[in-house]
């Protein structure tokens, strides 16, 4: 189990970030475990994505410039692949083809009309979030991209549980889906939202709640999106869960801006 659980880790920072992790085993049970461990490594991401933007005030910048870097900084860490994912899953949705022909679609190098409306909209909110919080103080601003990193992250954990079929019999779609246990995923998802809660608890009471909420409002957002894609396209592909990963962690950034 240990053994297990270490290639999990593995697998998880390997394909999920750009960090030097070399992924050895590439199987099932990895692959379960990997995806179980997915909220870690949005954890770390979603840490180093606080430390440009608290350095930037330190030394005298605003707070945009703060959340540029801040944003800037998970798309590094990703190579871009989620935010890829979130374009080409827009061009598919947007289409309006068949699932095959959408697939096809999605599966090419270039990038559509709906994809760019969707990139550009999702990653100005982003930065006004950041914005907005990083004017109220680093503390923060550090706290929301942490929180969102991790929610994005248990977003594709919940989308590899039982029952969440594969549209492609290849690629990381094919390898996660359905690998993780509904009992497991419940699990967690009640491990991280407390987590959230209590980095919120850091600004009070009302604090863990708000924060508790992003990241459950923010799980609700991605897995309205992955049930539309499961039926538009019959499964989850890799660009589905880059999707899915960007509507969560900007759904938990929204909501930690109201209110």
């Amino acid at each position: 189990m240990t053994s297990l659980n270490l290639h999990g880790l593995r697998f998880a920072f390997g394909t999920l970030t750009v960090l030097p992790v070399r992924v050895t085993r590439w199987d099932r049970g990895t692959a379960r475990a990997g995806m179980l461990c997915a909220p870690l490594a949005g954890l770390v991401v979603g840490l180093l994505a606080a430390v440009p933007g608290g350095l930037l005030l330190l030394l005298g910048s605003g707070p945009l410039l703060a959340a540029v870097a801040s944003t800037a900084v998970p798309a590094v860490l990703t190579r871009g692949l989620h935010l890829d994912g979130l374009a080409d899953t827009a061009d598919g949705l947007g289409s309006g083809r068949p699932a095959d022909d959408a697939l096809r679609i999605m599966k090419q190098s270039d990038i559509g009309p709906f994809g760019v409306i969707t990139l550009l909209f999702v990653l100005l909110a982003q930065v006004a979030v950041l914005d907005q919080l990083y004017g109220q103080s680093w503390a923060r601003g550090a706290v929301a991209a942490a929180v969102a990193a991790v929610t994005a992250r248990l977003a594709l954990t919940l989308a590899s549980r039982q029952g969440v079929p594969a549209a492609r019999p290849e690629g990381l779609g094919a390898a996660v889906a359905g690998t993780v246990t509904v009992r497991a995923a419940m699990a967690a998802g009640a491990v991280v939202v407390a987590a959230c809660a209590g980095a919120g608890a850091l600004f009070g009471g009302y604090g863990a709640l708000h924060h508790a909420l992003s990241a459950l409002l923010a799980l609700g957002a991605a897995q309205l999106l992955l049930r539309h894609c499961v039926r538009r396209f019959g499964g989850v592909t890799g660009d589905v869960f880059g999707a899915l990963a960007e509507t969560a962690a900007t759904a938990a950034l929204v909501v930690l801006a109201l209110g």
